[in-house]
């Protein structure tokens, strides 16, 4: 093994809020809650094993019911949920972690199978894909257009769920402005076809995600607000149109709120869109690379650059769900546990969860092979 002394192991810092190191672990949604979007103790388990990150920003959670997007992902809009989630903060804690949570509505990424509401979205534009129920895959459905009164109240709710998250014991929030969700929605053209203030122009369809940012940091302080963003993502059938204009126009708008972060998904750092918004962010930046293998020399390699290009924190995803010691492992060289994909989602239980090894405490093949049917990790 070789080891490394590079800058992800530096300490660094958030408004009032110091990390010992660089890496964070990035939201990742693992459906393990119960039905009614309560944390459950396999989570507080599985995120206590992971608190050696420099922080956890943990799997994104609802403010309001018409938000859900699949079976078993977390909310943060009653009190249960409070008390679960307070259970997990307290185990990270413990552990000696620090933890903020994702707040995120699905918008059109929903189902009345699986919510029991219709989905509500900018434009009555369904989901051009199946999406997954308890009753298994089914066709999205056509998501109702959102009224003035219906953006005023989730932005309430998005507030309300940040004072949540607080009380539950998280050090801040990220609010989730990527990935094909309700933020993202409003900031695509193809998905926002409105024709009043929150639709049309890049001035104006920046509008929602910005008001929204800006009441939960008006909640809870800027200072324990991140705002997650994927340029020129397509997932969930989203087509933004002015990548290039939009983000700038965002950051823009929000660089002088004072908030904790900006963290940029599918960072590729040779990307004038990623230089534009590193350039007018003026406080830190996370970013989230694309890896081409789980591998400690492809995390650091593709770490660096992004060190190199202005990040000043590295969000790892896969890397952290399959190596619960993954900064020692980064740290010495060690080699990397690999993700079981078969476990990853809509299965629920401990098997490619809370079973991942730790160095010292590596199972034989043999046992691997059948923890994954066949798939050594």
């Amino acid at each position: 093994m070789t080891r490394h002394t590079t800058a992800l192991f530096e300490p660094a810092r958030l408004p009032g809020l110091d990390l010992p190191s660089r890496l964070v672990m990035a939201p990742l949604t693992r459906n393990r809650a119960d039905a009614d979007g309560t944390p459950t103790p396999l989570m507080a388990e599985y995120y206590a094993q992971r608190a050696s990150a420099g922080l956890i920003i943990a799997e994104a959670s609802t403010p309001n019911a018409t938000g859900q997007t699949y079976p078993n992902i977390t909310a943060v809009h009653s009190p249960a949920h409070m008390a679960g989630w307070r259970r997990v903060t307290d185990a990270v804690r413990d552990a000696g972690g620090r933890m903020f949570l994702q707040l995120q509505h699905g918008g059109r990424v929903g189902h009345p199978a699986t919510s029991g509401l219709t989905p509500v979205a900018p434009s009555p534009v369904p989901l051009p894909e199946t999406i997954y129920t308890p009753e298994g895959h089914r066709p999205a459905v056509v998501p109702r257009e959102m009224t003035a009164e219906d953006i005023r109240t989730t932005v309430a709710d998005f507030a309300k769920a940040a004072r949540n998250a607080i009380g539950a014991g998280f050090e801040g929030v990220e609010v989730h402005s990527a990935n094909g969700h309700l933020l993202h929605q409003f900031l695509a053209r193809n998905t926002n076809l409105r024709t009043d203030g929150y639709g049309g122009s890049v001035t104006a369809r920046i509008r929602f995600t910005a008001e929204v940012t800006e009441a939960v940091a008006a909640e809870v302080g800027a200072g324990r607000v991140g705002l997650r963003i994927s340029p020129g993502n397509t997932v969930n059938g989203i087509e933004e149109g002015e990548t290039d204009e939009l983000y700038p126009a965002l950051v823009e708008r929000l660089g002088g709120r004072g908030l904790a972060y900006l963290h940029v998904g599918y960072a590729d750092p040779d990307t004038a869109v990623f230089r534009r918004v590193r350039a007018a962010w003026p406080g830190v930046i996370i970013a989230n690379p694309v890896l081409d293998e789980i591998s400690t020399e492809c995390v650091h390699r593709a770490s660096e650059a992004l060190l190199a290009a202005g990040a000043d924190l590295i969000a790892l995803g896969r890397p952290f769900l399959a190596n619960p010691d993954l900064v020692t492992r980064l740290r010495l060289g060690a080699p990397l546990n690999q993700p079981r994909d078969r476990y990853f989602m809509y299965v629920g239980g401990a098997a490619g969860y809370t079973d991942y090894p730790v160095l010292g405490a590596q199972p034989s093949s043999d046992s691997i092979v059948a923890l994954d049917g066949g798939r050594v990790a």
